[in-house]
């Protein structure tokens, strides 16, 4: 069976969801083998064999940590020419779109970036213009390189072996020239992360303050989502950069997405429209959200979502 290289994204011990999406996704092609960098990987290798691993290769010098990318990039396509995949799926994040561009320029392949689905025949859908317009694309040359965009797979569990293979390869002066000087760790609440929740609740221009945004809070609290918000809203200040939805933002794939005075700009619309159930709260009944909506009230936001907030706390006290 063909080997699929799967890159893991994870933090420490902890793999990240859209490592199970890959994994989900690489198990239809052929036998998933992640590969890891950095410690951590004998203690994911659990989590990885109940979504369908079959092999691990872990690659834990400190130059995966210590050096931008590149490493990565170089580890990667040795296994490529040691292994000869089928294909290699990357999560189509910052890091993982830098990490196949260097793939695809060594190995000679050719690359997709940003694909929500893949067929049998590895043609990729993508979309393109802010979400506007659906792409059929095909790699013609080498081993398909495939950035998938995070929460476009639904991750299934399987069970794999996730055999352990120590991988031990010599990083090149070259590839150790970004050096990282300094991580901060971001502080993070209660609520669940934004591109891993099951229901997320936003608030848009409509919104009105800063102040306001604590509405969304109370609301995305009381339901155990996480919050996000709309481009104009992290623009203007009201709220952290890093809970933009949308193009230029995060993108979420949750089961409840519950958009609060959000007009729903088709560059937000990139970063949501996936998600499985979309609630639409605006005054504006001719809205562009409201084209999404499964179910949408037409209201003043500050009379509805209090409202909301004291049913649900009804339901679930």
């Amino acid at each position: 069976m063909a080997e699929i290289l799967v890159l893991a994204d994870h933090e420490g011990e902890t793999v990240k969801k859209v490592t199970l999406e890959l994994v989900t996704l690489a198990r239809r092609f052929g036998e998933a083998a992640v590969v890891w960098t950095g410690q951590g990987g004998e203690a994911a290798k659990d989590k990885l064999a109940e979504y369908g691993a079959a092999k691990v290769y872990i690659a834990q010098g400190s130059e995966y940590d210590d050096y931008v990318v590149a490493p990565k990039a170089e580890l990667l396509a040795w296994l490529v020419g040691q292994r000869n995949p089928a294909l290699v799926l990357l999560p189509s994040t910052a890091e993982g779109k830098e990490v196949g561009g260097r793939l695809a320029v060594k190995t000679g392949s050719g690359i997709l970036t940003d694909v929500v689905g893949l067929s049998d025949d590895l043609t990729a859908e993508q979309l393109i213009f802010g979400g506007a317009i659906n792409v059929s694309s095909k790699v013609r040359t080498g081993s398909p390189i495939i950035a998938i965009r995070p929460n476009a797979i639904v991750p299934e569990p399987a069970a794999g072996a996730a055999v352990v293979e120590p991988v031990d390869i010599t990083i090149s002066d070259q590839a150790r020239q970004a050096r990282v000087l300094e991580r901060v760790v971001q502080q993070r609440g209660a609520r669940p992360e934004l591109t891993e929740a099951s229901i997320v609740v936003s608030g848009g221009r409509g919104v009105g303050s800063a102040d306001n945004m604590a509405l969304i809070e109370k609301l995305a609290d009381s339901l155990g989502a996480a919050v996000g918000a709309s481009r104009a809203v992290t623009d203007a200040g009201w709220y952290p950069h890093q809970f933009q939805v949308g193009q230029t933002g995060k993108t979420v794939s949750p089961q409840l997405y519950v958009a609060v005075g959000i007009s729903g700009a088709i560059q937000h619309r990139a970063g949501m429209q996936t998600s499985k159930t979309i609630m639409v709260v605006n005054k504006d009944p001719e809205a562009p959200i409201f084209e999404l909506a499964d179910f949408g009230v037409v209201g003043d936001l500050f009379k509805v979502v209090p409202q909301l907030v004291e049913e649900i706390g009804k339901r679930t006290s």
